[in-house]
């Protein structure tokens, strides 16, 4: 899924990764760095200096037109219609039987190139849900829009840490400290012209993520691994990413959500604005808010070294199954497992010690509330 053939794709610095000595591995179609060093150090150099992430295998699409509002609102689960010019949105987009086809950012974009009366936007999904998002979103399109897949055509970098900003700065004139959560700017960066500059980020510990054309993408890695070196800079890979994404309980597609999961279960209510009107499953989620569901997705720590991985049976005190692992790891910054599972609702309460059945034994455990990591 995510591919439409079997050939593993490459971003537009693979080959740096591979002369930085990094580990690769097959990731939704294409071959990205795990890790360069260790998993570990990767994490802390995020949560203490910065580190960069090559995530150009996100898929990027545009929709334009006159209708680009209604149609968003029908497709996404969060309401569009509040976004500003510069403004950032993480929402979802349901099919639909109430379940979730990704989740995503949704940028308002100028509309300098615009004719009267259109609005444009950019949408940034999930890898491994490109080809599938693209056409769902295609067969939705019944509006008087134009959309254009060009992820293809767009590299992306992340850049995550507390020393990001001040790195950052240094290739740029714009004032990045001026730039709130959730926004983003375009101008010139590293000597480069039209960058888009989104202070948005998967880790909890800020920064900023830069999309430039993928043939520049080269030179500003270059560019950022010189300048970085008196920041502490380290490139980052795919496991420090799912490490830092877990210990704040961002959920995971493919793991945390997917098609079988409502927004409603997965903790998502406050993306999901069934008063802004009809969109695709909204008669789901408003019975939802209404009835409640049957399961929850629950954070919780182990209290045992070994760490719990998706798909292991959650039981209460009794060895009764109440639950699914969905997400597990070990924690670099607390030093212990963590994880995500969906919880049968009568047993999802805070502070209730549970077991996680390994299929060889049992590992003790107790349901906390998510972020793990204040920062």
């Amino acid at each position: 899924m995510g591919t439409t053939t079997d050939t593993i794709k490459e971003t537009p610095i693979t080959k740096r990764h591979v002369e930085m000595g990094a580990k690769m591995a097959s990731f939704a179609g294409y071959n990205m760095p795990i890790s360069y060093t260790s998993i570990k150090e990767e994490h802390q150099a995020v949560r203490e200096k910065v580190g960069v992430f090559d995530v150009s295998h996100m898929g990027e699409f545009i929709v334009r037109g006159k209708d680009a509002l209604p149609f968003l609102q029908k497709i996404t689960t969060n309401d569009v219609s509040k976004l500003e010019i510069g403004q950032i949105q993480y929402s979802c987009m349901p099919n639909l039987e109430g379940g979730i086809m990704d989740d995503l950012l949704v940028y308002r974009l100028s509309e300098e190139n615009c004719s009267a009366g259109e609005r444009a936007y950019m949408l940034v999904v999930n890898a491994g849900n490109i080809v599938k998002n693209w056409d769902w979103i295609s067969e939705q399109n019944n509006h008087s829009i134009h959309i254009l897949n060009i992820s293809e055509r767009t590299g992306l970098l992340a850049v995550q840490g507390p020393n990001a900003t001040a790195m950052l700065q240094e290739m740029t004139d714009i004032d990045l400290s001026a730039i709130k959560y959730y926004n983003f700017v375009k101008g010139d960066f590293a000597g480069m012209s039209n960058v888009l500059i989104s202070a948005t980020g998967y880790t909890g510990s800020g920064g900023f993520e830069i999309y430039v054309n993928s043939d520049q993408l080269p030179t500003l890695w270059d560019s950022m691994m010189s300048i970085g070196k008196s920041h502490g800079l380290v490139p980052a890979g795919l496991g420090a990413r799912d490490t830092l994404r877990l210990e704040m309980g961002y959920c995971l597609y493919g793991n945390d959500i997917d098609e079988k999961t409502s927004p409603i279960e997965a903790g998502l209510s406050w993306i999901t604005k069934v008063s802004k009107g009809e969109f695709n499953s909204s008669e789901i989620f408003a019975k939802q808010k209404v009835e409640g569901v049957s399961k929850k997705l629950m954070a919780f720590i182990v209290e045992d070294r070994r760490v719990p991985r998706q798909g292991y049976s959650i039981e209460n005190d009794k060895g009764d199954k109440i639950g699914v692992v969905t997400s597990g790891t070990m924690s670099p910054s607390l030093g212990i497992p963590i994880g995500m599972g969906y919880i049968d609702i009568d047993h999802a309460n805070i502070n209730t010690p549970i077991l996680i059945n390994t299929g060889k034994k049992h590992l003790k455990g107790e349901l906390v509330k998510a972020p793990f990591l204040k920062v």
